[in-house]
């Protein structure tokens, strides 16, 4: 079954849309058990069904709402009439509203070990809500407030970020310190503390990201790779296969890319 046809999904409206943050509803009623490749934003699923929502990446499974790092591999959501309202958060904005999960976190938490009693508070205000439109409101109000109260990233380091994301990832990260008069180790130091990765893992992932659209889209894989900066097509199968362990034909079809469009079409929220 597409997912199209497994999920029913729900989007703010325009007025919620907060610089760096993407919202989406999810419904799937049944059975779901889905697989999901890796991109380049912190992820907040909110589990909201009666029975609890599994997110695993095969070192430890976290039942109920969950936190997920910057580009988790071999991530897996499965459970049984799924409700769940995910927030994608570009890593500047995840730096401040998550209190520093990308430097002490790990890939995958609990939300509760990040939140603390705050986060079983708000998961239950969400559960009362009646409406989608009425939960995302729930929800950007209070990473609104966690903004204008947390600590900031370093402004070079989100530059760095948001070059790497406005370039797909082909960005030069060394012209890039240069740029903002740091020296390599300084921004790699302080790049892997607030960002969870080194800025050339992650402008990988992001290039990776750009191209798994391309070839979900329908673009050959020897058209994606010369799109997105790959030295040939060799580069490119080496690249999905490091991050999604598939081949590029396997991402292309693979079930959770079908629904972006829909639910994470916020423009430009990456670089946020």
């Amino acid at each position: 079954m597409q997912p199209s046809a497994l999920w029913e999904i729900a989007t703010p409206s325009r007025g919620l849309r907060l610089p760096g943050v993407a919202m989406a509803g999810f419904r799937a009623r049944g059975a779901a058990d889905l697989g999901v490749v890796p991109f380049p934003a912190v992820t907040l699923a909110i589990d909201l069904g009666e029975r609890p929502l599994t997110v695993a990446d095969g070192r430890r499974p976290v039942r109920g709402s969950a936190v997920v790092g910057l580009g988790t591999e071999g991530l897996r959501g499965s459970g049984r009439d799924v409700r769940c309202l995910q927030v994608r958060l570009s890593p500047v904005v995840a730096h401040t509203v998550l209190e520093g999960f990308a430097a002490a976190g790990g890939p995958l938490v609990g939300w509760d070990e990040v939140w603390g009693r705050e986060a079983v508070r708000l998961e239950e205000r969400l559960r009362a809500e009646p409406s989608w439109e009425r939960r995302f409101a729930l929800v950007a109000g209070e990473l609104a407030v966690r903004q204008a109260e947390g600590r900031r990233m370093d402004p070079e380091v989100a530059y760095v970020w948001g070059e790497l994301a406005r370039s797909h990832g082909t960005a030069r990260v060394d012209a890039l310190a240069a740029e903002v008069g740091w020296s390599r180790k300084r921004l790699w130091s302080r790049f892997r503390a607030q960002v969870g990765t080194a800025p050339k893992q992650a402008a990988r992932l992001v290039r990776f990201d750009h191209a798994a659209h391309r070839l979900a889209a329908g673009r050959p894989p020897a058209a994606v790779a010369a799109e997105a900066g790959y030295a040939d097509q060799s580069h490119l199968h080496r690249e999905v296969a490091d991050f999604a362990r598939v081949t590029p034909s396997a991402v292309a079809r693979a079930p959770w890319l079908s629904v972006d469009e829909v639910a994470w079409s916020a423009p430009g929220y990456l670089r946020g």
